[in-house]
């Protein structure tokens, strides 16, 4: 299904899924030249990313084969576009999931480009020349220079790779919630893996007391003595949730398995709010009490727009934030995918492109 234009000229050599299988093997492909618009970018380290387990695995019946996954890229420019502004070769930058969109709606006018109904996206998207998108998983990258951010100096490029899709998926809504603007609330993490761990320290840094709520009591002491968490919630426990009721002012809700909801709405206080995060494969239960009695809202959140993910990047400088890695080499995806499947991670893997095997 692999489809390209007449100016992919350029060889570039990456690791593909071609079937459901969601095996991971080396794959040669084609990549269009720079453009007036793009950047060439030498990737240098990339994340690995539950969605790419969905994708290679055709979870969601959406794959176009051969699949090169990887939304969670760090690398440096090459070559720069006759139309681009503000970047220059050399420059330490970065690559989240979004490749096009239709740049004239009123969500791009307004930086929320990840919200165009014609959104497509850095792999198994259709960009505007019609060909398929490929991602991170390769050695190169030709991508428009309006989707590209900067990645400060101050941050390890490895180590903030995964902020490109983790990062900006918990700061987006925690933004839209105005968790930024001022300080002392109670907010509930619930899940402690890649997007969780992150969001611990962008609660903190924010000035909120912050609450893990998580299946595992193993995990407790991560939270908390790693992490930085306030409290600790075993949701599986009905006496420590009814003890916590209406103690909170928002929870982000990162868990992909099916869940309801019921009883963590329990923990918001009166006009508390749930983002959803997760998607998992099947529909979650939503009792209607615990919203009507408590008047609570529940809303989802995708990742930010280019913006909000330049906004989140500078933050992480100003405060030091990195997502916490594994690193593995292009040998050991597979392994890697498999580990993810499991949970058997902390808190995110990371390829090392650039690296030997």
């Amino acid at each position: 299904m692999a489809q390209t234009t007449p100016n992919h000229k350029l060889t570039v050599s990456g690791w593909a899924a071609h079937d459901n299988s969601g095996l991971i093997t080396p794959y040669t492909f084609k990549r269009r030249v720079n453009g007036p618009d793009d950047v060439s970018i030498k990737i240098l380290y990339c994340g690995i990313c539950h969605t790419d387990i969905h994708h290679v695995k055709d979870d969601w019946g959406i794959t176009r084969y051969p699949v090169v996954p990887g939304h969670e890229i760090t690398g440096l420019i090459t070559e720069i576009g006759s139309n681009v502004e503000g970047f220059k070769i050399g420059d330490r930058v970065g690559v989240g999931c979004l490749a096009a969109s239709c740049l004239d709606c009123e969500f791009c006018n307004d930086s929320m480009e990840n919200y165009c109904d014609k959104i497509q996206l850095t792999y198994n998207g259709i960009f505007w020349d019609g060909s398929i998108t490929y991602g991170g998983y390769s050695e190169m990258l030709v991508f428009d220079h309006r989707y590209v951010v900067h990645i400060p100096e101050s941050l390890p490029m490895d180590a903030t790779a995964p902020l490109l899709c983790a990062g900006i998926t918990v700061y987006s809504p925690m933004i839209d919630s105005k968790l930024h603007e001022s300080t002392g609330k109670r907010i509930g993490i619930m899940g402690l893996g890649g997007l969780g761990h992150v969001a611990i320290k962008f609660g903190k840094a924010f000035g909120h007391h912050v609450t893990v709520i998580s299946t595992s009591p193993s995990k407790e002491k991560e939270a908390k003595e790693g992490l930085g968490a306030d409290d600790f919630i075993i949701s599986t426990d009905p006496k420590q949730m009814m003890s916590k009721r209406r103690t909170l002012d928002f929870i982000l809700d990162t868990v992909a398995a099916p869940h309801s909801l019921g009883p963590t709405l329990e923990l918001l206080k009166v006009n508390g709010t749930l983002a959803l995060l997760g998607a998992p494969d099947k529909p979650l239960e939503l009792p209607a009490f615990p919203m009507i009695f408590g008047k609570r809202t529940v809303k989802g959140s995708m990742t930010g727009g280019m913006k909000e993910t330049q906004e989140m990047l500078n933050f992480c400088g100003k405060h030091n934030i990195t997502c916490d890695i594994e690193m593995v080499t292009s040998d050991k995806i597979n392994e890697a995918l498999e580990r993810l499947a499991n949970n058997d991670v902390k808190y995110r893997f990371v390829i090392d492109i650039a690296g030997k095997n």
